[in-house]
């Protein structure tokens, strides 16, 4: 029975190109559009390099002083994370760096674009870089504030050519100042805004003195790592309790606001203190996702009933010789499933291609998007869902056809 529901299907859909055109199209490119749009959140939420302890780490991002009129909102100062936050019991390592600074340097006729990043010897214990060449800047040269950087595999190609010679030895200059070179990393996509950089600096070899700003605000922040993931929970409670006993600087502000995040509630955090901002991030992509569904969903119900009318005599020819509504029904829903998947699997060659010129362009430099299997597995609930949705109400149609009316038509 399936089999001959199939072969229905197909001579239907060849019958009428024009329809099947448009259903098709509606389909694969609302998925395409859909499974682009997953796979670029997937890569920037999911992937975890190189913060791979990711489960038992809190990030420290932000502070915000409000008062009853005015708000004000930044990083945070080094001074506040060296003073409170390296202090805290729970962390067993903190991590701390600056946020990208970019300057200009020139190389052969040629200007470069370094960003740059201050950070403390914890940054390279905390997180787990991909080393090409070299190692990471130590404890010893970050307290001796020598001038080495470890750089990224773009900027060595970018300032020293692609060559296969070593980049390790050599020296990049960066806001006039020359720095030996100790180690090449895999170079990070800009959406990783938190630990993106060209080249990473001695947190001591700062131009600014570090505690001389005694203020909260600033432009670093901190990765703090628990032992274990048990202690992630403590770790965030000890640091609120920290935040809550915070002497309040200035008659005009009444409140100080400052959280150790997951990794998702810190890239999506608002600054609404209702809220961390993952509801509003999932119900933001929810109703998109949404919208973007509804449009075809409501063409295809459309073009569903079009060609239903087309083929009452059909119907009306089917139920005189003792063809049940339901056996009409459930055939028009097979139909209609059918020509879903058809078009969710153009909608994924598609999605491959336009990911592979995406990936291509580099339009996000290092960001590769790509086709994985919880995509896929959505892709395909997406389809069927689509399939089952856009055709219940065609079907209910169908099945409710007067068979002489049907045969006259």
């Amino acid at each position: 029975m399936l089999k001959n529901y199939f072969k229905i299907a197909i001579a239907v859909l060849r019958r009428r190109k024009f329809f099947t055109f448009i259903s098709l199209f509606g389909i694969s490119f609302t998925l395409t559009i859909l499974m682009v749009l997953t796979a670029f959140i997937d890569k920037v939420v999911n992937d975890d390099y190189p913060d791979k302890k990711r489960d038992r780490s809190l990030y420290i991002s932000h502070i915000e002083l409000r008062g009853k009129e005015s708000m004000n909102s930044s990083g945070l100062s080094y001074y506040f994370l060296h003073h409170y936050v390296t202090k805290m019991r729970t962390p067993v390592k903190v991590a701390i760096s600056s946020g990208y600074s970019s300057t200009n340097t020139y190389v052969n006729n040629r200007k470069i674009v370094i960003n740059y990043k201050y950070t403390n010897a914890d940054f390279w214990d905390v997180l787990d870089f991909d080393f090409i060449e070299g190692k990471p800047i130590s404890r010893q040269q970050i307290d001796n504030a020598d001038r080495v950087t470890v750089i990224s595999e773009d900027m060595k190609k970018a300032y020293f050519g692609n060559d296969d010679s070593p980049a390790v030895g050599k020296y990049i200059e960066a806001d006039n100042v020359k720095y030996r070179v100790c180690g090449v990393v895999k170079s990070l996509p800009i959406t990783s805004y938190l630990l993106y950089s060209d080249i990473y600096l001695p947190v001591t070899t700062s131009k600014t003195k570090l505690d001389a700003d005694k203020g909260y605000m600033g432009n670093y922040g901190a990765i703090i790592l628990a032992k274990n993931t048990g202690d992630v929970s403590k770790m965030k409670k000890e640091y609120a309790d920290i935040v809550a006993k915070l002497p309040i600087p200035g008659k005009e502000w009444d409140h100080i606001n400052s959280h150790a995040d997951s990794y998702l509630e810190g890239y999506v955090r608002t600054g609404n203190e209702n809220s961390s901002g993952v509801a509003i991030a999932f119900g933001a992509i929810t109703i998109f996702a949404l919208f973007v569904m509804l449009l075809p969903t409501l063409n295809l119900i459309n073009v569903n009933i079009t060609r239903i009318m087309e083929r009452s005599s059909e119907i009306g020819v089917r139920k005189a010789f003792g063809a049940s509504s339901k056996t009409l029904v459930y055939q028009f829903l097979v139909e209609n499933l059918i020509l879903t998947l058809l078009g969710g699997i153009i909608g994924v060659v598609l999605s491959v291609i336009v990911m592979y010129f995406i990936n291509d362009a580099e339009f996000i430099a290092n960001l590769d998007l790509s086709l994985n299997f919880t995509v896929l597995a959505y892709a395909l609930f997406t389809c069927i869902f689509f399939g089952l949705f856009s055709g219940v109400y065609p079907a209910w149609r169908m099945s409710k056809l007067n068979i002489v009316n049907a045969l006259k038509a």
